[in-house]
């Protein structure tokens, strides 16, 4: 890897060779905006991971470091995200005991992140493509409910208990006349005071301001002694190397729970740098994006942290603030080093319910209420897989939600692919470039006649194109249009030429079925040729029989080459 700088954002260390002093100031002040949001989120994000405080101050400054230096994005914030968090509360859950809970937390990290590197360097970024957005979407307003319905515990001072999101949310309704009133009075004003800064004053950081003040009446007014819990002593937090002490055999329990953390991950990182990046006029590069957030996770693994992500709202608020660099990353590392190391006493007064209010008003934008009305208003199918993602989340927890919603995509992807419509061709009128000299033409254009009215077919020969690459999951739905097409045609065809400009390999089952549409076809007296194979699609064609039974003669460079030759009657039948 080069220390160049290209149109795709920042190699490594490239972007520091050419940095400029003059944008010092404005990624100071991105960086001062960034560390106002992760300083109060460290301890809120810690505390759903199920870790102690001071291991997302360890974190955040290594995940900054790490990622300005191998990451693509210019605008990109790494850290402690609330989808991160839980999933890997939910990784750990039933692995070890609690005690363990943070070399259990750091091994997912590391897992987590040596699956992205491998991934980026086999250059399988194209994956989180097949992630479809309508099951995101539905993944990510599940998670949020879940994670608000356990922050509700700490809004009322009363136990949600353990079970699915309906259990908890009953739980706590059950249980109201135990609620504190002094907790639920704190963490109403925190909320309301977080939604009207955001509100009025959006470029403040609400919950630093909030995060001071309660820590300020919590200890002027002693809230402790009316019952309302605090975080405690948290001790000082600098990032040292330590490995996760952890038996094998919970490496190997925590795998599948890893690969779904990986997963989401990298789908919450890389949307926020794309965003940014198209934004800006910039690219992304998937693989490398994808080493960068995998190598963060694993060194924030090897100082006992837990999984980190791309944090939209940290990188808006940056951004906002006149951050254009990867240097916002690294004073924003300097900072949370300071503090992890010299205020962590400071937070010892701070309630439990201003952190639950801060983590609600965080998530809130993952209730994209208005996503699903416009699934609805466009897109029922849509809607109906965002929903199954989300109540799968609900009903079964996050990890398993999350396997739904990965099913999900894969089946709408299969079931797009599999519904290949089947045009008839005609030749386009005026569109005759043929020329006897060499290289001066290609004959008639041919278009789809449900698009082009004017487009005439030739009679004697269907012309037909599948609008996508042939693939044993759309083959035989192929088939068939093409048999009932050649069937209804007036006059009856002799011929049926099948167009595969967009096929570039056809495999065992694709060639199997058009052996058997060729033998069908000959039954009625049609012959079959074929348009535009495609180089890798003539090997494959001629390795398998179908190749030697069509011969040479079927096999034509164009449409319009195929069409002449049978029409004219150059062909010998098959």
């Amino acid at each position: 890897m080069g220390d160049h700088v290209d149109k795709s954002g920042t190699a490594v260390m490239g972007w520091l060779r050419d940095y400029r002093l003059s944008g010092l100031r404005g990624d100071g002040l991105g960086a001062l905006t960034a560390w106002a949001l992760i300083v109060p989120e460290c301890v809120a994000y810690a505390q759903i991971a199920g870790v102690p405080p001071q291991n997302a101050f360890y974190a955040a400054p290594v995940a900054l470091l790490v990622y300005a230096l191998l990451g693509r994005s210019n605008f990109l914030v790494i850290g402690a995200t609330s989808a991160a968090s839980v999933l890997s509360a939910s990784a750990i859950a039933g692995v070890g005991t609690p005690a363990d809970a943070v070399g259990l937390s750091a091994a997912v990290a590391v897992v987590s992140g040596a699956v992205l590197v491998a991934a980026g360097l086999a250059r399988l970024g194209f994956v989180t493509n097949f992630l479809a957005e309508p099951a995101l979407v539905g993944f990510l307003f599940g998670m949020a409910l879940t994670i608000i319905v356990r922050q509700l515990s700490k809004i009322t001072g009363a136990d949600s208990g353990d079970g699915d999101f309906f259990e908890r949310l009953w739980t706590i309704a059950r249980h109201a006349p135990d609620w504190s009133l002094a907790t639920l009075a704190v963490g109403l004003a925190a909320l309301a005071a977080l939604l009207l800064l955001e509100r009025f004053v959006p470029r403040l950081p609400a919950a630093l301001l909030v995060l001071v003040v309660g820590l300020a009446v919590s200890a002027g007014a002693g809230l402790e002694k009316h019952g309302v819990e605090v975080v405690g002593r948290i001790p000082s937090a600098v990032p040292v190397p330590h490995l996760p002490g952890i038996p094998a055999a919970d490496w190997l329990a925590l795998a599948g729970g890893a690969l779904g953390v990986s997963l989401v991950v990298f789908a919450e990182a890389y949307s926020i740098a794309g965003r940014f990046a198209r934004e800006h006029g910039q690219e992304v590069d998937t693989d490398r994006e994808m080493i960068a957030v995998g190598a963060a996770n694993v060194a924030v693994g090897f100082v006992r942290g837990f999984a980190v992500s791309g944090s939209a709202s940290r990188s808006a608020a940056a951004a906002g603030a006149g951050g254009r660099t990867p240097m916002v990353s690294l004073i924003a590392a300097a900072l949370i080093l300071l503090t992890g190391a010299f205020l962590t006493p400071l937070f010892t007064d701070l309630p439990e319910a201003v952190l639950g209010a801060i983590v609600i008003v965080a998530v809130r934008g993952f209730l994209r209420v208005g996503e699903l009305r416009r699934y609805a208003r466009l897109d029922r199918s849509s809607l109906w897989v965002a929903l199954t993602a989300l109540l799968g989340v609900l009903l079964f927890d996050l990890l398993p939600g999350l396997l739904l919603a990965v099913a999900l995509s894969l089946v709408l992807f299969i079931a797009a692919a599999s519904r290949r419509h089947v045009a008839v061709l005609g030749r386009l009128p005026g569109s005759d470039t043929r020329d006897d000299r060499p290289g001066a033409g290609h004959g008639f254009l041919y278009g789809d006649t449900d698009l082009h009215p004017e487009a005439e077919p030739v009679p004697g020969v269907l012309a037909v194109r599948p609008d996508g690459s042939l693939f044993f999951g759309n083959i035989s739905r192929v088939r068939l249009a093409v048999r009932e097409r050649a069937r209804a045609a007036e006059p009856p065809p002799r011929a049926v030429v099948l167009d595969l400009a967009d096929s570039y390999h056809l495999g065992v089952p694709v060639l199997d079925t058009l052996d058997g549409l060729r033998d069908e076809l000959h039954r009625h007296g049609m012959t079959l040729h074929l348009a535009h194979v495609r180089a890798r699609a003539a090997a494959d064609l001629e390795r398998h029989p179908l190749g030697a039974r069509l011969g040479p003669h079927a096999l034509h460079p164009t449409v319009d080459d195929a069409v002449t030759a049978t029409a004219r009657g150059h062909v010998q039948g098959t």
